[in-house]
């Protein structure tokens, strides 16, 4: 929903006529789309803003009958004469109601606060191993996976585009395009440094080693967000490999490009098509250029980057996955949880998403007041 539609300063009686403009809004879109013609993006974009003004709206209507009640039981409490019985049943009913009434107004404040645009997208999630050596690349493929069966529990679809596996089976880097209902907006805090505490298989002393693996969760860039010039890129084709440098294909269909005014390089060997290739990594070098310039364009707002959760800098360590403890912890909101298995196998990863969600709400919340 584009900014002019939200507004969540003061109270909401103080904005009611802002409200009333939300609907009236949403009143307009419904018409306009059920009578007009449209090119298909601008029918897509007036389709998608009347969904999300559709829950603002039920969220308003709610909030003013919850009112509207509240007045009337409010009047028959004060009324002389009324029947004792009845007035204590009224008594009781606008007590439940006035209870009620400040979660629906933050409900609808939740609902006006700015939407970031890229929350509706799909996403490039890049999992790379960090310090740690081979224990770290095992931790990569546990994260990667992890988000894998994720996406299972929510019915998103998840394309493996790049894995480099290691001998012992880690993966020094593994690249996914996800496609679904509100993938980015979900997956968005995800991004940074994961760190785990564990005794490696390979450790006789039974000591706990600490690695981290790096997670990176771009907003899926379309040809209209990013402008590539084709005198920027330079592409190099050459022949795949398995681990260990083993030849995997007898022909040049590894694409690599590089984008030469940010040094940006990509790399696709995955499939045996050049051609299918090229279009991997383009998807996946679109992405990154417009992850670099939003970056950009959140540096110039520091002041509204201060209400994010977290800093989104890839270098914070984020998260913590404490096995010896059975825990997660995750460091920007002090949540433990004590069931790390069923966090690795995502079945649990929403409690920490969910919370992370919250809080990025509440801090905006309160920023605005």
């Amino acid at each position: 929903m584009s900014a002019d539609h939200r507004d969540s300063g003061g109270s909401l009686r103080d904005i009611e006529a802002k409200l009333d403009q939300v609907v009236a809004r949403h009143g307009a879109l419904g018409e306009r789309l059920a009578g007009g013609a449209f090119e298909a993006a601008e029918r897509a974009r007036l389709s998608r803003e009347y969904a999300e003004l559709s829950e603002v709206v039920a969220r308003i209507g709610e909030w003013k009958k919850v009112r509207a009640e509240i007045a009337e039981l409010a009047a028959m409490v004060a009324a002389e004469g009324e029947d004792a019985e009845v007035k204590a049943l009224a008594r009781d009913e606008l007590a439940v109601l006035e209870k009620r009434l400040p979660d629906l107004e933050d409900a609808i404040r939740i609902a006006l606060l700015p939407r970031d645009e890229a929350d509706a997208r799909n996403a490039i999630l890049e999992v790379r191993a960090g310090t740690g050596g081979e224990e770290a690349a095992l931790f990569a493929a546990d994260l990667f996976r992890m988000y894998q069966r994720y996406a299972e529990t929510r019915g998103w679809r998840f394309e493996v585009m790049e894995v480099a596996e290691t001998a012992k089976g880690g993966f020094k880097e593994a690249i996914a395009g996800i496609a679904g209902a509100d993938v980015f907006a979900r997956l968005k805090f995800e991004s940074g440094v994961h760190r785990v505490q564990r005794v490696p298989e390979t450790e006789a002393q039974g000591r706990v080693h600490t690695s981290a693996a790096t997670v990176a969760v771009l907003p899926e860039a379309e040809e209209v967000d990013v402008e590539i010039s084709d005198k920027d890129l330079r592409i190099d084709v050459f022949r795949s490999s398995g681990p260990g440098g083993q030849s995997v294909n007898t022909t040049d269909s590894a694409v690599r490009i590089t984008h030469v005014p940010t040094g940006i390089v990509v790399s696709q060997q995955d499939e045996k098509s050049q051609h299918k290739n090229k279009a991997k990594a383009m998807k996946i070098l679109r992405a990154r250029l417009f992850d670099r310039m939003r970056a950009e364009r959140d540096a110039e707002r520091a002041a509204s980057r201060r209400s994010q959760v977290g800093s989104g800098d890839r270098s914070e360590r984020i998260r913590t996955y404490n096995f010896p403890q059975g825990r997660v912890t995750d460091h920007r909101i002090g949540l433990t949880l004590h069931k790390i298995e069923r966090v690795l196998a995502g079945e649990a990863l929403d409690e920490i998403i969910d919370a992370l969600i919250a809080h990025d709400q509440a801090s905006r919340l309160a920023a605005m007041q």
